[in-house]
Parts: structure tokens; C-alpha cells; sequence
């Protein structure tokens, strides 16, 4: 057993080399979600109509955070809009960088805590509706008797009765072919599950910051340790 316990931390000492892989992996999925996100809740996006209104929100965002009946209702929608434009925006490239990894990915936490409470909670977990309750996720926390579990699964059963439905109607009116050409269609549940995955992944970039080697920091570190 001694020798096995050897061997398998000498392997994992050999690999040490890669720990900065992970980070690098998480820093490229997000970085171009954060951008876009951002880019998109900026006037930059559309045509702002004076130089210095390109840095601020974009009009329809603003109304969107603070309508009560068709918003999110929150105070203040000039203001959050912008902190959460120009966090998304700028952390976003920040975070393709590798450059204060750990400190960028605090507000972007912020921002997928808020995107999840005030946007997706009510829609539960699930981004795209599972149709088949016996592969649904869910199933295993229905093992587990956890709340609103069984709820899920009945809801896979009605959204696989709707899917099929619509492909009915358009096997019967439509051009399947052509509509089902770059996939077929599935319904939006908008659940939290993205804005948690996301959150998971820059707290884990908070802790092992942005890598090893392939990050800015990492060498700015090493360079300030050498001085």
C-alpha cells in the first residue's frame, strides 16, 4: 500500500506542471459570456448619442432594471446598469487575461447572485426543460427527497407533451428539413442554472486564481517575489 501511495503522489508531483490548466479552461469559457453580457447592457452596443454616452447604460436596459410590471424593479437602474455593464465588459477581458483574476471575479459573482434571484430563481434550476424525466437530473434529487424534485419531473412529462406537439404541426405546415437543419427545438425554462454554474466557477477562480503559467498574474507575482 506504501509503495501505491508513493507511486500515486509521484505522478500527481509530475503533473504539477498542468495545475494552471483548470483555470485557464474556466477563464476561456467565461470571458466571452462576461464580454458579451456586458457589451450588450452598454450603450457601445447600439448608437449612443454623444461621445460620453457610450459609457453608460444602454437606454433599454435601464428601463428593464427598473420597470416594476415588466422589469426587474430594482432602485437606482442608471447606476446598477453601469456597474453591472462595465463589470461584465471589463471583468470579462480581465478575466481572458489572467490579470487580477481574484479581484474581478468578486463583482462578477455579485452579478450571477443577481441575475439568479432577481431573473431565473422563480424559474427554478433548469435553463432548457429536460423532456425526458428518466435522463432529467432531477431524478437523482428525487432519490434524495428533495424538495420540488418530483415537481420537475412531472414538468419534463407536460414539456415533452408540448415539444412533441410542435413538432407535429410543423412535420404537418412547416419545412422540418430546413427548421430542424442547425438543431431541434426545445423549450426555455430560464432557470438558475447557468448564472450557479457560472458563480461556481469564478469562486473557484477567486480561491486558485487565474493559473500557473498561463495567466498575467502568475507572472507579475513572480517577478515582484524575484525583486
Amino acid at each position: 500500500m506504501n509503495k501505491l501511495t508513493s507511486l500515486y503522489y509521484a505522478i500527481l508531483s509530475k503533473l504539477s506542471f498542468l495545475d494552471g490548466l483548470p483555470a485557464l479552461l474556466f477563464r476561456l469559457i467565461l470571458a466571452p459570456v462576461m464580454i458579451i453580457a456586458g457589451y450588450n447592457k452598454l450603450a457601445i452596443s447600439g448608437e449612443a448619442e454623444g461621445f460620453f454616452d457610450n459609457f453608460l447604460a444602454s437606454p433599454d436596459v435601464v428601463q428593464w432594471f427598473g420597470n416594476n410590471e415588466w422589469g426587474l424593479g430594482l432602485p437606482f437602474p442608471d447606476l446598477l446598469a453601469f456597474l453591472a455593464g462595465w463589470s461584465e465588459f471589463l471583468g470579462g477581458w480581465f478575466l481572458l487575461l489572467g490579470l487580477l483574476t481574484r479581484l474581478v471575479s468578486i463583482p462578477l459573482m455579485f452579478t450571477m447572485v443577481v441575475a439568479a434571484t432577481s431573473v431565473h430563481w422563480h424559474n427554478g434550476w433548469f435553463a432548457i426543460a429536460p423532456t425526458n424525466p428518466e435522463t432529467s437530473a432531477a431524478q437523482v434529487l428525487n432519490w434524495l427527497s428533495i424538495p420540488g424534485a418530483k415537481e420537475s419531473l412531472e414538468n419534463s412529462l407536460e414539456v415533452q407533451e408540448r415539444i412533441e406537439k410542435i413538432r407535429d404541426l410543423v412535420e404537418e405546415h412547416g419545412f422540418p428539413d430546413y427548421l430542424y437543419e442547425k438543431g431541434k427545438p426545445s423549450i426555455l425554462n430560464n432557470g438558475i442554472e447557468f448564472s450557479a454554474i457560472y458563480f461556481a466557477m469564478l469562486l473557484s477562480l477567486f480561491f486558485m486564481g487565474g493559473g500557473r503559467f498561463v495567466s498575467i498574474d502568475y507572472w507579475l507575482k513572480r517577478n515582484i517575489l524575484n525583486q
